[in-house]
């Protein structure tokens, strides 16, 4: 059973930043591809950054040179380093791998 660990959410000002984790656990072999997704209140999750290997990691339009998406030293972990937020970047962050999401942690950018 595929389990994730996420951590790193929280609350800051507006052009603050914050490093998110996952660790996915219950997988034998390095995973392929591994990101994150996130949820905005009324809007439809949408893919923020994947990790794959062997390729140029994706980002979407909106978050392209402020976030930056890596492998942890920990096999099947990803970080995922957010700066400059903006309080559009609010929302529930899932992290991703095998065709599931985790829980999630809230990350909310206000004053």
């Amino acid at each position: 059973q595929v389990q994730f660990v996420e951590s790193g959410g929280g609350l800051v000002q507006p052009g603050g930043s914050l490093t998110l984790s996952c660790a996915v656990r219950g997988v034998v072999l390095n995973l392929y591809r591994i990101g994150w997704y996130r949820q905005a209140p009324g809007k439809e999750r949408e893919l923020v950054a994947m990790e794959t290997f062997g390729a140029n990691p994706t980002y979407a339009d909106s978050v392209e040179g402020r976030f930056t998406i890596s492998r942890g030293t920990a096999e099947n972990t990803v970080i995922l380093q957010m700066d400059s937020l903006m309080p559009e970047d609010t929302g529930l962050y899932q992290c991703y791998a095998l065709r599931e999401w985790g829980q999630g942690v809230q990350v909310t950018v206000s004053t």
